[in-house]
């Protein structure tokens, strides 16, 4: 009994296709024509593959390009939204140089790249093409730009030392860990403190000598 599409089970990966070209071969009966499709899935949280796939038709080709790129889905290190550092990714004559974005930037990327990057998940990213144009080209280099991302705990692990975990707000730490204020110490000397002398008042007039001195 031929299987329905309808009761394949619905995939959560995002399909897009890149680019499709189009091949015509010269033969005594006229032309003949076949397609390549060049397309990226990914599932938008980590994981993207690029696939290519050649047929007669077009939705011949895009099915290969889909199943390969199924097949070769890579791992992708992501901090929140965004990478966690800059990279710059080569194949061929693409060159992709990818850079991390404060939230709310959006993707600043086109063509090729920000296929790759809406794939992966990535929502804040800042993405310049330095080489050629060719789709395929540009397409690998960005997903090259994307392996090489490592975040901060797996280097720290490979250099055998542990990461130190900032306090939530500095502020309260800071004040907390003030040291409280010393009681003021009391005057030098021993016993007492001495009364302050009064000085000597003169004489008023009328008064008796004697009873000045």
């Amino acid at each position: 009994m031929p299987r329905n599409r309808n009761d394949e089970p619905k995939s959560d990966l995002l399909e897009k296709v890149v680019f499709i070209n189009r091949c015509a071969k010269v033969v005594k009966g006229g032309r003949r024509f076949s397609f390549s499709a060049l397309l990226v899935v990914g599932d938008r949280k980590g994981r993207v593959g690029v696939g290519f796939g050649k047929a007669n038709e077009v939705v011949e080709a895009i099915r290969k390009a889909t199943e390969a790129a199924r097949k070769h889905l890579e791992p992708i290190a992501l901090r929140e939204n965004t990478i966690p550092h800059e990279v710059i990714g080569q194949f061929g004559g693409g060159r992709v140089l990818l850079r991390p974005a404060s939230p709310g930037t959006g993707l600043i990327a086109g063509g090729g790249v920000r296929a790759v990057v809406e794939a992966v998940g990535i929502k804040d990213l800042l993405a310049k093409s330095l080489g050629s144009g060719n789709p395929a080209n540009v397409v690998k280099a960005t997903l090259d730009a994307l392996k090489q991302l490592r975040l901060k705990d797996s280097i720290f692990q490979l250099r055998g030392k542990t990461v130190k975990i900032a306090p939530a707000n500095p502020a309260e730490v800071a004040a907390a860990t003030v040291a409280p204020e010393a009681p003021a110490k009391p005057a030098k000397g021993k016993g007492k403190p001495k009364a302050a002398k009064s000085e000597p008042t003169e004489p008023t007039a009328g008064a008796d000598p004697a009873l000045a001195s």
